[in-house]
């Protein structure tokens, strides 16, 4: 008997031990499989291309209309863009919490493509954005932003509930850092479990910009495939929520936006920090 315990024991501490792990791998697809290291070493993951439905009936909500979409397949960072990354590819880092592995914040949205067009040719690859007039040319197989529907369509990772994992808010402290469980600042990216699709963090931690405009009534009007946004507008979108975003915010559709030259420096020392990215890769 003191023997059979004595395995048991072990068997719970080498448990801890490997569940205690910064990141956290587990209930991911096939496609979560097809991950795709970088030339640069990022990780990123290929998420087939489909149709889904769009948006939500939530109260209140008078700017997710439910509609069908369809998307091309593309990769995807597997998790929120470092610090340490962010550094690497761009030589600073204006992040308000530091911490290599803390997601970078406190970046504009030019910020965030220009990023992206230098991330694009350290790998010899072809950069998204004209830098002159900002358009970006989708045919490109450099790295960009996550257009609104695909950055939705990969954080549903197949599901139609509120969250990735369900309906139950009382389960999403285990998939992501907001108000309820982090009053001060993000956590180095990949210590919340995975959605089904095996990306991080797609709900809390840091807000993420994606390439389009906001408009309110833009799902009213949307192409069904592929949609990019309006073709001008004074903000861009903000998906996913942030540390210090209430549970309603971290829901798979939930729309915010920002004047693409915020930067949240402006904030309160105690509260800023809290918009960074994660860059998109067209599959061809």
């Amino acid at each position: 008997m003191r023997e059979q315990i004595a395995r048991l024991c072990l068997l719970v501490i080498a448990v801890l031990l490997v569940t205690g792990c910064r990141r956290v791998e587990r209930d991911v697809q096939p496609d979560a499989d097809r991950a795709d290291n970088t030339e640069s070493g990022v990780e990123m993951v290929l998420i087939s291309g489909g149709s889904f439905q769009m948006g939500s009936s939530a109260e209140d909500q008078i700017d997710e209309t439910p509609h069908t979409v369809q998307v091309d397949s593309f990769y995807m960072d597997k998790y929120e863009v470092t610090q340490e990354e962010y550094e690497r590819v761009v030589g600073t880092n204006p992040s308000r919490w530091k911490g290599e592995e803390n997601p970078v914040e406190q970046i504009r949205w030019k910020d965030a493509i220009e990023y992206c067009n230098a991330r694009s040719r350290l790998e010899g690859l072809q950069p998204p954005y004209d830098e002159q007039t900002w358009q970006c040319d989708f045919g490109a197989n450099g790295y960009r932003l996550p257009t609104e529907a695909e950055w939705e369509y990969a954080a549903r990772a197949g599901t139609t509930t509120a969250y990735s994992f369900g309906n139950d808010r009382s389960q999403l402290g285990h998939h992501a850092w907001f108000k309820e469980n982090c009053p001060r600042g993000p956590h180095p990216v990949g210590e919340k479990e995975p959605n089904r699709w095996g990306l991080h963090d797609m709900c809390g931690n840091v807000w993420e910009w994606c390439h389009d405009f906001y408009k309110e009534d833009y799902y009213q009007q949307s192409p069904e495939k592929n949609p990019r946004g309006p073709d001008s507008g004074d903000t861009r979108v903000v998906r996913g929520g942030c540390w210090n975003s209430r549970p309603d915010m971290c829901r798979s559709s939930y729309r915010n936006y920002e004047d693409p030259a915020f930067t949240d420096a402006c904030f309160a020392k105690e509260i800023r920090g809290f918009v960074g990215l994660r860059c998109v890769r067209s599959h061809r």
